[in-house]
């Protein structure tokens, strides 16, 4: 039966063909696509050459892919030592340019074939036949060879066999593609996790570092130093990308004479930051022209109610003023508006909580009220104030510790009313709680220390601070 294909032998006229350059640049980036190229042995590609032999009884059987300008051996049965050879002149060169079986009976007769190493050198090869390895969409990247040292003759069965084999190997080179398509597409998605978790990190740390910048302009530096007396603060913020809305400080008003206050605006984030600092702002303006703590928070309301930017955000807040006592300690007038009680610490086991009555929410109504109370603050006393946030912390119970708690709690102090040692046991307190502070959480003490003591009347003023996570806690002395 006469062999199929495009065949030359003696009584043949050579059939010279080729592609066009735009042909031949597809073909190669078909190649390129799949990927095979000088990668390792592969055992489906093996058989597929070892199979070839074994069915046409041949020597030499092999899987090649035609390169721009070399024939590269992806298997080869029967062909030691061999991974590559030149394209031109050659046999697979001769095979990819038609999308039928290539069938040379007798390589010496055939004009392209004769010159090439296979044939002119110690292999001999007589015989050659080989199928191109055609893709889906028209490119022929190799093909399927089998070789004999002996001229021979083929059926039109055995060159479909031929390229059946080929369609054998492309689908292995497809299903090869379609893994490796997959396994880059999970890099790519681990790599773009990766950098979004990476993005996700430098963002947070961005806003943290912003919020941990921005809620230190909108607090003191450093409390200021008040001949006889002691100063200790303490501030923490629920979470470290937030700005919180607590706030307190110290100033002086003349030359005996300071303000203090500390408070809490609603809300959180920049919009909270800009009525925090409108708020710190304009209680130390208003001090500064009239003291009376009344008068100073009405001032504030009224600022409150008359900036747009506000809205409907409001503020509670403790505004106190404090002079040396014509004996001893310090007079200090407080008013309050909306905002917790502050406590009076007069020694062990008595506490007294300040709650001026009729002090309002500031910068809720334009007709608020405020309250203020009067009371002497005596050596071996302090006063406590704070934010919610610490009174509104859970305990192991699942309640919140609130006002009656905290005051159990400054009543069961043993330690000397020292408004450092005040605030580093409430924060120990709070330490305690199951998951700490559920928000803000601000608190100021003042103490006044004992004759006999120790504590020079030039006392130092320490501030506690909690710092974002990754920061140090500070302190200025």
């Amino acid at each position: 039966m006469p062999q199929a294909g495009y065949t030359t032998g003696p009584a043949d006229k050579p059939q010279h063909r080729s592609l066009s350059a735009a042909q031949e640049a597809g073909r190669i980036g078909a190649v390129r696509r799949y990927d095979i190229l000088d990668t390792p042995p592969d055992g489906a590609f093996d058989r597929v050459a070892a199979m070839a032999a074994r069915l046409f009884k041949v020597p030499v059987a092999s899987v090649t892919i035609v390169d721009e300008d070399r024939i590269w051996f992806k298997a080869a049965h029967g062909l030691d030592g061999v991974s590559e050879i030149g394209r031109e002149p050659g046999l697979c060169g001769s095979a990819i340019l038609s999308d039928e079986t290539l069938v040379i009976p007798d390589t010496l007769t055939d004009p392209v074939a004769c010159d090439n190493a296979l044939v002119t050198g110690p292999m001999a090869v007589r015989f050659y036949a080989a199928a191109p390895i055609i893709t889906h969409d028209g490119h022929r990247l190799g093909t399927v060879n089998i070789l004999d040292t002996k001229p021979r003759l083929i059926t039109q069965d055995d060159t479909a066999t031929l390229a059946d084999l080929a369609a054998i190997v492309l689908d292995e080179m497809e299903m090869r593609l379609a893994a490796l398509n997959a396994l880059r597409t999970e890099q790519e998605r681990r790599v773009e996790q990766e950098e979004a978790r990476e993005r996700a990190e430098r963002d947070t740390a961005a806003i943290q570092a912003f919020a941990s910048t921005l809620q230190r302009t909108l607090l003191p530096p450093a409390l200021p130093v008040v001949p006889g007396l002691e100063l200790a603060c303490h501030y923490a913020t629920a979470s470290p990308q937030d700005v919180g809305g607590d706030f307190y400080d110290v100033f002086p008003l003349d030359g005996k004479r300071w303000a203090f206050f500390l408070g809490d605006v609603c809300g959180k984030g920049p919009e909270a930051a800009a009525v925090t600092s409108l708020t710190r702002y304009t209680l130390r303006a208003a001090a500064l022209i009239d003291p009376d703590p009344d008068t100073v928070l009405t001032a504030l309301n009224t600022a409150l109610l008359l900036d747009p930017a506000v809205g409907t955000r409001f503020c509670t807040a403790v505004f106190g003023v404090f002079e040396p006592h014509e004996k001893e300690g310090f007079t200090v007038t407080v008013a309050t508006g909306g905002h917790p009680p502050v406590y009076h610490l007069r020694g062990q086991a008595t506490v007294q909580a300040v709650r001026p009555k009729g002090g309002m929410l500031i910068g809720a109504l334009a007709e608020a009220h405020f309250a203020s109370h009067t009371l002497h603050l005596a050596p071996g006393e302090g006063l406590l104030l704070y934010t919610d946030g610490l009174t509104e912390a859970r305990t192991l119970g699942g309640g919140m510790l609130g006002e009656e708690g905290l005051a159990a709690f400054l009543v069961a102090r043993t330690a000397p009313v020292s408004a450092p040692a005040v605030v580093e046991d409430t924060v120990a307190l709070l330490d305690a709680t199951p998951h700490g502070a559920g928000d803000d959480v601000a608190l100021l003490a003042l103490s006044v220390p004992l004759a006999d003591a120790g504590v020079s009347l030039t006392a130092s003023a320490t501030v506690h601070t909690i710092a974002p996570a990754g920061e140090m806690p500070e302190s200025c002395l």
